[in-house]
Order: C-alpha cells, then structure tokens, then sequence
C-alpha cells in the first residue's frame, strides 16, 4: 500500500512510549439529558450554543431509539432534552448549520439505515429545517445509497449556496461524493471515490488558497486518509496523504486543528475500531497520533500514544498554560481488565512533548467526546456519549457532563 513519506504506520511500529503522569482528579462527572432502561447507543453529539441564549447545549445522535435530539441548557445548570427529528435510522452524524441561509440554525443528518456493517442500499441524508422557532421539518435529500457515515455542509463550487460531502461507510461497496446544490431541493451527485469504509469528511481549506476543499478518512483494508483539493469551481483533485500498511488499524475518526498553533490546521487521528470483530476486540496497536501540516499539502505523522479502542482525539487548553493538550475515549477497550481506562488525558509539557495520565475507566464504552465551557467560568468541560453493543454493561452513561473544577490551575 503507498504511504506517504516518512509515515510509519505498520502493526507493530505504530506502538510508542510516552512518560506516564499520576492520575488528577479534575473532573465532576454529572448524567445529562433523558434517563435510559435500555443500554444506550449514542453515536455522535456536537456542543454548540443552538438557541444563542450565551449557555452551551449538545446535539445527540441516539442509535438506539433512531432520532436525533436538543439537550438544551436553561436556565444555567438545568438541561433538558427535546427530540427533533424521529425515524432516523441508525443516525452516525449531525451538524449545526444555517443549510438554506435562512439565518437560524439547521441540522444535517447522515443516516446509516443500520449500525452493523450491510451492502444494502439504505443510507440517507436528511435535512432538519428549522422554522425560526426550533420546529422542525424532516426532508429527505438523498436515500437508497450506501450508508452514510457522515455529511458536511460548505459551498464547494463557489456560487453562494451551500453543497455537501459525505462519507458512505457502506461494507464491500462505499463512496465519498459531494452533491452540487442545483436549487429548489434538488441536488447533483459528483462521485469522488468508490472504496469501502469512508468515517469522516472535513470541509476545510486546507491549501489557504480561498476555497473548501475536502478530507476524507478511509478505514476498512485502507487505512488512508485523502484530501480533495479545489479548483474552486467543484472540480477536485485527490491527493493521498497518508496510508497504514496494517490493514487493520482501525481507523476510527479525525479532527482538523491547529494543535501546535503555527496556523496551519493539522489532522488529529485516531485508530481504535473494533466493529470488524464479534464481539469486537481492541487491538494493541490502537492509538492516537497527529498529522503535522508543513505545508503544500505535505503532512508529518507523529505517533502520540497507544490507546486500545481510541476514538474522539480533541485538543484542548485545560490548565490554561497557553499550549493545547489532548483528550480522547476508548470505545472497544479490554474491559476485563478493570484498569482499562475509557478516558484520557494528554498534557503538553512543551514542545509537542505529552504526559498521559488517566481520567476514569467509568464509564466503559465512550465513543464521542467534545469539549466546551458549559458553566462560563472559563475552564474547558467535556461532554462523553456512551455505545454498549457488548458487555460487559455493569458501567455505562447516556450522556455525560464533566464540569472542570479547576485543580490544574496553577496557584496565584
């Protein structure tokens, strides 16, 4: 498999050692949202101020009970959860965007059809409109393709309207493809790949030169991760940036940041899947590592640490100390061992230099983590998701808030 220069991706030297730090405690873990009896299935949330009231809320993807959902906050500290869209099968994805710039804050939808790996055709893309009010109407674009793992919303060809990408993991048969807003609700499809496996799709500029361009992760036996770059008219030239000769890695999502704040975005990485197996089995060479951007589209692989099962790498400063550590969760880690931990930290010690140090091994199971500052104290909080397709079940969470106390702060 090519790979991109320099890149070292291989089964067994993708493990790295990295100095291990005590274990402080700095987080208050709180359940928000709506209560479960069932074991949850969330995929996916995003941490957005979705009504514009200066109180962070989260959207939920809810895989379990097919819809998608507002956890609102108000009045501070008070949070309470509305569905908003219903009969969404297996949502995998949901972004917050003004899609018809009618000024008020959309949702787009990318709608498996089905958790587990299908080649059947029952993907969708759905567009929950917003009235202006928070009531909401369910148009279908796109349905009967592959399922789709994730959907982007920017104006990719330039004419002021907002097209989209999307990822269709699919099994034997996914594509990555953006659709050219024609008007009027109709939309034209432009295939950008024909492989299996598609996670993600970032719609960035990512060569500065004023247009969006498109990257795309590719998991399955690929492993790879491709930019699409603009003409700035929709016309797209793949590039690969970077492939693992491990056909089983596990590649389980990216992030685009600039994590060593030179201004340019660079890609955070992590490789933790495990729905190849039954029951599913995390692998040693799972991990998280970061692709330096230095420019040209060339990128820099940097192998941060091992983590069985990883998935949602964020950056964030919490202990206010100017540079960005990171945060991440493990999905498929080796839960009979009661060490295993399900949440993570990275503290950067200067210099693209980390410690690791553990947060908790409870709850099990976490699959999507973002942050933000929930209680305006100007300390980064975390919102975690939880997914229990398999036991053991005797530690699991919904939704979670983790409320920074401030403990790292140095003293005054």
């Amino acid at each position: 498999m090519v790979k991109s220069e320099g890149s070292d991706s291989g089964q067994n030297s993708a493990s790295s050692t990295i100095a291990e730090g005590e274990q402080i405690d700095f987080l208050l873990r709180s359940h928000i949202g709506n209560e479960y009896a069932e074991k949850p299935m969330i995929s996916h949330v995003v941490v957005d101020d979705f009504d514009e009231d200066g109180l962070l809320d989260v959207i939920v993807c809810d895989a379990k009970d097919n819809f998608v959902s507002w956890i609102r906050q108000y009045p501070e500290n008070v949070y309470t959860e509305t569905i908003l869209g219903t009969d969404l099968i297996a949502p995998a994805h949901v972004q917050v965007k003004d899609f018809d710039l009618d000024g008020d804050k959309d949702l787009l939808v990318a709608v498996l059809g089905l958790l587990y790996p299908s080649n059947d055709k029952i993907g969708s893309i759905v567009f929950l409109e917003n009235d202006g009010n928070f009531n909401f109407t369910s148009k279908v674009i796109i349905e009967r393709i592959a399922r789709v793992s994730d959907v982007r919303a920017g104006d990719l060809d330039g004419d002021g309207d907002m097209d989209l990408a999307a990822a269709q993991f699919g099994y034997d048969d996914g594509e990555t493809r953006w659709m050219e807003n024609l008007g009027n609700g109709q939309f034209k499809t432009h295939m950008l790949q024909n492989l299996s496996g598609p996670i993600n799709v970032e719609i960035v500029d990512i060569d500065e030169d004023g247009d969006l361009d498109i990257i795309s992760l590719v998991s399955q036996e690929w492993e790879e991760i491709y930019a699409y770059i603009n003409d700035g008219t929709g016309i797209f030239q793949m590039k690969l940036l970077w492939g693992s000769d491990n056909e089983d890695f596990g590649s389980s999502g990216i992030f685009l940041y600039d994590l060593n704040l030179d201004g340019k975005l660079d890609i955070l990485y992590a490789n933790g899947d495990a729905f190849d197996y039954i029951p599913p089995q995390g692998k040693p060479w799972h991990g998280l590592q970061w692709f330096e951007n230095k420019g040209n589209l060339d990128f820099e692989y940097h192998r941060i640490c091992d983590l069985v099962g990883a998935y949602g790498l964020r950056p964030a400063d919490v202990d206010q100390d100017g540079d960005l550590d990171l945060f991440a969760v493990s999905a498929f880690n080796l839960w009979e061992n009661l060490e295993a931990q399900s949440f993570i930290w990275l503290e950067n010690v200067g210099n693209m230099e980390y410690v690791k140090r553990n947060i908790t091994n409870d709850p099990t199971h976490l699959i999507v983590l973002e942050p933000g500052d929930f209680n305006k104290d100007g300390l980064m909080d975390f919102v975690t998701g939880g997914m229990y397709p398999y036991p053991p079940f005797d530690r699991m969470s919904r939704v979670s808030l983790w409320i920074n106390d401030g403990t790292l702060l140095p003293e005054k």
